[in-house]
């Protein structure tokens, strides 16, 4: 069911209150899902009920987007801030050390919790963070080009559009190997999701200077690629595993960027091996 919290983050100017939406169900130990950038926390829901079998699953918006208003004037919309949130967050609702799964930019913040050791484990889908400045500018291009085009659609087109396969293949090919599985409403509401996300521009500017270089030492690692990205290449999982490397690094095969609507079985597996 849905929900919100709202704590104290500090910054320079002294704790400022933070709110974030999120959606809690299941069973078990819990399992916090952090989305990608310009997605909003409905992106788990192929998902959610096989993982709510074997875990108490806690699906996020991000501050800044889906139903979670943008973060308060002095903090900024980096790293270092939003791992902060994360943690205040996982104050609030009294989670001790939570599996953490996360997907593009919610990867490269699942990964910053773990070297942060404020969770038990780490499931990355196609975390941000190791590209090369060739690909991370394309990969950025891609996402603005997205932005912009959604926002100049009216909404009666893309209600159209979602109707047909080929309409959602137009809208949501970047990020999905297999459009033509999303439900006609998930496009509707992830492309307004995106049109709407507060926090976007911010993001992708802070995001120029990433690159996730440590070590996450300590604790489980999983990293798991599609072999059909187009927005963050798989090469980048190899990367990956050369800086973690004792990750277990897993190929999803036929997914794209973002595979829990791809293949929602293998990654429901890939996670709940990866929480153990």
């Amino acid at each position: 069911m849905s929900a919100t919290v709202s704590f104290k983050v500090p910054s320079p100017e002294g704790p400022q209150p933070v709110t974030v939406s999120y959606a809690r169900v299941g069973r078990g130990e819990p399992l916090l899902l952090l989305h990608g950038i310009g997605h909003h926390r409905q992106a788990w829901d192929p998902v959610v009920d096989i993982l709510a079998t074997e875990r108490d699953v806690i699906a996020v918006d991000l501050p800044g987007f889906g139903a979670s208003p943008g973060l308060p004037e002095g903090l900024a919309y980096d790293l270092a801030t939003t791992t902060s949130v994360f943690g205040a967050f996982c104050e609030a609702l009294e989670l001790n050390r939570p599996h953490v799964a996360g997907n593009s930019l919610g990867g490269l913040l699942a990964l910053e919790l773990g070297r942060e050791k404020l969770v038990r484990s780490v499931t990355a889908l196609s975390p941000a963070g190791f590209w090369s400045q060739a690909e991370r500018r394309y990969a950025f291009g891609v996402l603005l080009t997205m932005r912009q085009i959604a926002r100049r659609m009216p909404l009666p087109l893309v209600e159209r559009l979602s109707r047909s396969a080929a309409g959602r293949t137009m809208l949501t090919s970047t990020i999905y190997a297999r459009p033509g599985l999303r439900a006609p409403e998930a496009v509707v509401a992830e492309t307004l999701a995106l049109v709407r996300a507060t926090g976007f521009d911010e993001t992708l500017r802070s995001g120029t200077a990433v690159q996730f270089t440590d070590d996450v030492p300590g604790l489980p690692v999983t990293v798991a690629w599609g072999t059909r990205d187009m927005l963050l290449v798989r090469r980048q999982g190899v990367r990956a595993k050369r800086i973690i490397p004792k990750a277990r690094l897993v190929r999803l095969p036929g997914c794209g960027h973002c595979p829990m609507n791809d293949d929602p079985a293998l990654v429901a597996r890939v996670i709940l091996d990866g929480s153990r």
